[in-house]
């Protein structure tokens, strides 16, 4: 049987909805609805406050960079569920121009494939009335897309509720919440998105009083009624998931190295990986008796010092490449690197595996989907893969000498020149991984 689901959205990104998100999830927690969340879109930060939450692994679900296989696989992460949520990304409708694997990344992809209606999150600041026509185009743009209704945030008074209200019943426009201006409840944010989850002091306190203040202003019966299943057919979720890239994989896992999606390391887990974790700001080295060793991305930039004077964690690494892989995604392929530059312009060597030196004092964004073809092997995976993933920092590169990782073209095709590096069993690259490509 079908898990009932719906998708948290908004018009566009900086409405509320992962506020919203969270204190929906806590609040439906705390009343002993047992909730799923998933996160569109290539996002390595919410799912980890989705966690926190609900008490349950939050999966992202991306139509771009997933085939229907694992897409489905992922969406059929229900068991034991009461309800589905998924917080979408940016506005409803925004993906790419050109569709990847089964869609375009849009939140929009994921509403008409599982009928899951959508919840738009409507920051009605400095208009009454005038939402419901934002509120009606986002409900008719595309009759394939469910719709549930509205949550109405940042109202600053009971008049501007009772105004926008109106507007909303004339167009026909369910209002299942409306949520008062609370400039307290807000999550601090950096420059790629939320401050990490391990990173917050008292997450869960911070959770429980926005389910409180959820609970007070949303209609959860109402929401819960409006919640459907879908009739989609869900894929059985071993056999689709990623296959692990060696047996015995060492993973840096701390407040500078945290960006890896959760599907990867389920689905590594499934296929009877061992994920041994270890922390380079504690100054740990990798297990010695490791196959690979992974530095996911993070953000290194921000404790350059720390890793630079972590002698047994660089020893290790550089013992461990002399027989076997390593590979670093984006903050981690910085620390394989020769030295970071951090945004003050001081210089801290890192492990030299590689002769990248990465710089932020030159600030520049790097952000989209990409599609890669490995030239030389990244561990278990064959040269000649080809991949799919994203790429999100603000890094520039001062040098780079060693040969290129992979082809890389962004989403519509087009080359992209941030090719990853590899020296001997050393490999590297901004690519954030999310799946192979068919």
């Amino acid at each position: 049987m079908s898990v009932p689901g719906l998708i948290i959205a908004a018009p566009a990104s900086g409405t509320g909805k992962t506020t919203v998100m969270l204190g929906l999830l806590r609040a439906l927690r705390e009343a002993g609805v047992s909730v799923t969340p998933f996160k569109n879109g290539p996002d390595y930060i919410d799912p980890a406050f989705h966690r926190v939450a609900s008490g349950r692994a939050s999966y992202n679900l991306d139509s771009w960079a997933m085939d229907a296989r694992l897409l489905d696989a992922l969406a059929g992460e229900t068991s034991d569920s009461d309800l589905v949520l998924a917080e979408g990304s940016m506005g409803l409708f925004d993906g790419v121009a050109q569709a990847g694997a089964s869609g375009t990344g849009a939140t929009a992809d994921l509403a008409r494939r599982y009928g899951w209606p959508v919840v738009l999150v409507l920051d009605v600041s400095g208009q009454a009335q005038s939402a419901a026509a934002t509120a009606l185009g986002f409900a008719r743009l595309d009759p394939t897309v469910p719709f549930a209704g509205v949550i109405l945030n940042r109202v600053a008074s009971p008049r501007h509720a009772r105004l926008v209200r109106a507007g909303m019943e004339s167009a026909g426009i369910p209002v299942l919440g409306a949520l008062p201006r609370r400039v307290d409840l807000v999550l601090p944010e950096r420059h790629l998105g939320l401050v990490q989850a391990v990173e917050h002091p008292d997450l869960d306190r911070t959770i429980v009083d926005y389910a409180a203040f959820v609970r007070e202003h949303v209609d959860l019966g109402a929401l819960r009624a409006a919640a459907a299943s879908t009739s989609h057919h869900i894929a059985a979720a071993v056999a689709a998931l990623p296959a692990p890239p060696a047996q015995r994989i060492a993973i840096a896992q701390d407040a500078a190295f945290s960006f890896l999606y959760p599907h990867l390391l389920e689905g590594w887990r499934r296929a009877g990986a061992e994920i041994l974790p270890f922390s380079p700001l504690a100054d740990q080295a990798p297990d010695a008796d490791a196959d690979l060793v992974w530095l996911p991305g993070g953000y290194p930039e921000l404790h350059a010092g720390t890793i630079a004077a972590a002698g047994t964690f660089l020893a290790g690494l550089r013992a461990h490449a002399e027989h076997r892989p390593i590979h670093g995604e984006c903050g981690g392929y910085m620390v394989l690197g020769e030295a970071l530059v951090d945004k003050a312009g001081d210089t801290h060597r890192m492990a030299g595996l590689l002769s990248l030196v990465t710089s932020h004092a030159q600030r520049r964004m790097h952000l989209g989907y990409r599609q890669a073809t490995l030239r030389a092997p990244v561990a278990a995976l064959p040269a000649g893969a080809r991949l799919t993933g994203h790429e999100f920092h603000y890094s520039t590169i001062v040098s780079q000498t060693d040969a290129p990782l992979a082809d890389v073209a962004d989403a519509e095709g087009n080359a992209v020149s941030e090719t990853g590096s590899v020296r001997g069993h050393v490999t590297g690259s901004f690519f954030h991984l999310i799946a192979a490509a068919a």
